[in-house]
């Protein structure tokens, strides 16, 4: 940092503004994180109503070739949905946070933040339209994947200039988009289990998920107008422009020599940290946990809620509480080789959850036969990923100086993005070894 930096930095607008603007600022950002996530699993909680639309014994045997599979006639399509989903929502996530990681300085931030939300709300417009207008399984289907690469695109790109906004903020500022996400992962979980138990038709489920992802979509739209109207957030994106002669001349040689490479080479740890989190994450859950069975249910009720509640709510609510700690406990430090190593760490819970009571299972034993053992593997899995991948967020915009923050936190979602495509193919793996 040159002197002239270190002056800018200690005139903060904490002497200039009101406590409540910098609280306002927070809850904007956690209202933004929310929007982000929200869309996409409200998506993914309603897929057995996109499978329910594909059943049609009506059409050809091209497009039907229905199959037993447990015991259930499956169309063609109905049977490779989740595969091709989760293709088409990793591969554009992937592509666009990258392209994203390089191009955003050529595309004005009001542009793609407000232009990502705007075309996701429109996507899910149409969604809710189309509950109500029947479809043959052909068109649909391709209707539907074709939605899921626009959401997960421009999800993709509003996500990485998230992240680039709050860069330039104090570390903190970027909890908020952490804690946001999380509670979107919780607020899916709780709405499924609200859903088994009222038995309300999936039909009239979805369209509540789809009108209600809309309405959250729009508040972020609100919430992003009013931003950048606030003295607190005005300040560090005009701090951004602030650079002396001699930090000019610095960002020139970086220019010449790769600005990502050279960034690269100050967040590497931090970035490789949080793509190897999301890769352990995502590689067990939910690929594993979602075929882990209770023990103690005996074909009760319980068995039927084991998995909304065990596995996805329980995950999402302690993902939800190690973001938010963040808030106000940030430890380890940003240069402490603590982090990556409890990040390494988290490699066990691969076996742990692999040796719980998962069916089917064709080459490993069960160890764990008892449900509590994975309530427990599941509540410090979710933390610590939840804690661990916020820290890693708010620290990698913080070994830069300030007006490349914006860039970091780019570079930084990249390498999230990068752990969930991988833990997205490693999943295959891990499940087939059980």
């Amino acid at each position: 940092y040159t002197n002239s930096h270190r002056r800018l930095i200690q005139t903060t607008p904490h002497r200039q503004t009101q406590k409540w603007t910098h609280s306002f600022v927070w809850l904007i950002f956690f209202m933004l994180g929310l929007g982000t996530l929200l869309p996409w699993n409200f998506f993914m909680t309603a897929t057995t109503y996109f499978t329910s639309r594909l059943k049609d014994s009506s059409s050809s045997d091209l497009l039907v070739n229905q199959t037993e599979a447990t015991g259930q006639r499956r169309t063609v399509l109905e049977a490779m949905f989740n595969n091709v989903m989760t293709m088409c929502a990793m591969l554009p996530l992937l592509l666009c946070t990258c392209l994203n990681s390089f191009l955003h300085s050529l595309v004005p931030q009001r542009l793609r933040v407000m232009g990502s939300l705007l075309v996701i709300m429109l996507v899910f417009i149409i969604t809710a339209i189309l509950v109500k207008v029947p479809l043959d399984p052909l068109p649909f289907f391709c209707l539907t994947m074709g939605k899921i690469v626009i959401i997960n695109s421009f999800g993709a790109v509003l996500q990485g200039s998230l992240f680039g906004m709050a860069g330039l903020l104090p570390a903190s500022y970027t909890t908020p988009i952490m804690s946001g996400q999380g509670l979107a992962g919780t607020f899916a979980a709780f709405a499924m289990i609200c859903a088994i138990a009222s038995g309300s038709d999936i039909q009239d489920a979805a369209f509540g998920y789809f009108i209600t992802a809309c309405c959250v979509i729009f508040i972020s739209v609100l919430s992003y107008i009013i931003l950048p109207k606030l003295e607190f957030f005005q300040f560090y994106q005009e701090r951004k422009h602030k650079v002396t002669s001699d930090d000019r001349q610095n960002s020139l040689q970086l220019m010449n020599k790769g600005t990502f490479i050279c960034y690269l080479k100050l967040i590497w740890v931090l970035a490789l940290s949080v793509c190897c989190l999301f890769t352990v994450t995502i590689g067990i859950f939910p690929a594993v946990t979602a075929d882990t069975r209770s023990t103690l249910s005996a074909g009760g009720s319980w068995e039927k809620y084991f998995i909304p509640v065990c596995c996805f709510l329980l995950f999402n609510l302690c993902d939800w509480g190690g973001r938010s700690l963040t808030a106000v406990c940030m430890w380890p430090g940003k240069d402490s080789l603590i982090l990556p190593v409890f990040v390494l760490c988290r490699m066990v819970f691969i076996p742990l959850f692999m040796f719980c009571n998962v069916e089917p299972r064709f080459h490993l034993p069960v160890f764990f036969h008892h449900d509590g053992f994975f309530i427990i593997f599941m509540i410090l899995f979710a933390f610590s990923n939840g804690y661990l991948a916020s820290l890693c967020m708010c620290y990698g915009p913080k070994k830069v100086l300030p007006h490349e923050a914006e860039t970091a936190g780019a570079i930084m979602a990249f390498f999230l993005s990068l752990g969930l495509a991988l833990g997205a193919v490693s999943s295959f793996l891990t499940r087939a070894l059980v």
